[in-house]
């Protein structure tokens, strides 16, 4: 089906119900041609922790969101339900959906883990707006996918937003780069932002590499794997490098600052 606004395809993103960040980013991320609809993943739990899984436990609901829209691919945006659930129910989880829907479905976490062997990454440094127990949780789960976690640098957090349920919303870019310059002089394959609520456009275009190591987000990570399967691309070191130059986006980027 060809649409309107999105001839090469539309993908359906959903994100944490508070989200600020991921929609924007994807509409500056996905090339021309390229559509978005985007839904919400809703949990009524108290805690972090426990709505992280309600997210993924809950994910054909969410999914069903989309109707029979004419997506051709799915990108769930939330990293830290990656961890709660680990590798191994993930992989199931996203398995099933992609073959109940016949298309790409993936996380944001595993479109992740994808660039990262296509770049064939192993010694990562990550840039965390975690809490202590989500970040150890992140840690595990990386480690999990046989990558080694040599180097953490955490974001400082808004002090006006300390008491708040979601901090990470608040984080600026200001805030980000000044947390990956902790990472020069550390021998790295790659670093990771961290977290789909914290920007990280600006900051990669600042600084794509520190040391040599390329610099990915989650998101970018997700808008790209979600991309591919849009164009039935096959996966290439070179396109992926190219995304995280900004080559194709720097300047949508340019006219949002």
């Amino acid at each position: 089906m060809s649409l309107e606004y999105a001839p090469r395809g539309l993908v359906g993103v959903l994100t944490p119900q508070a989200n600020p960040t991921v929609e924007p980013e994807f509409s500056i991320l996905l090339p021309a041609g390229m559509g978005m609809l985007a839904a919400r993943l809703v949990s009524n739990q108290p805690t972090v922790d426990r709505r992280l899984a309600d997210y993924f436990n809950n994910l054909d609901q969410s999914v069903a969101q989309f109707s029979d829209a004419p997506l051709s691919a799915i990108g769930v945006a939330c990293t830290g339900s990656s961890y709660i659930m680990g590798r191994e129910n993930e992989a199931l989880l996203f398995s099933g959906l992609s073959k109940r829907k016949g298309i790409h479905v993936t996380s944001s976490a595993l479109a992740v883990v994808d660039a990262l062997h296509l770049l064939q990454a192993q010694r990562i440094g990550l840039v965390s707006p975690y809490p202590d127990s989500l970040l150890e949780s992140s840690i595990q789960y990386w480690q999990s996918h046989g990558l080694k976690v040599q180097a953490v640098s955490k974001v400082a957090m808004n002090p006006d937003m300390s008491n708040a349920t979601q901090p990470i919303y608040a984080i600026g870019s200001k805030s980000v780069m000044a947390a990956m310059d902790q990472l020069r002089g550390t021998s790295l394959d790659a670093i990771v932002m961290l977290g789909t609520g914290m920007p990280s456009l600006r900051s990669i275009l600042h600084q794509p590499s520190l040391n040599a190591a390329p610099v990915i987000s989650c998101t970018l990570a997700l808008a790209w794997r979600c991309a591919c399967a849009l164009d039935n691309e096959e996966l290439s070191p070179t396109s992926l490098r190219r995304w995280m130059a900004g080559t194709h986006w720097n300047s949508r980027m340019a006219h949002r600052c």
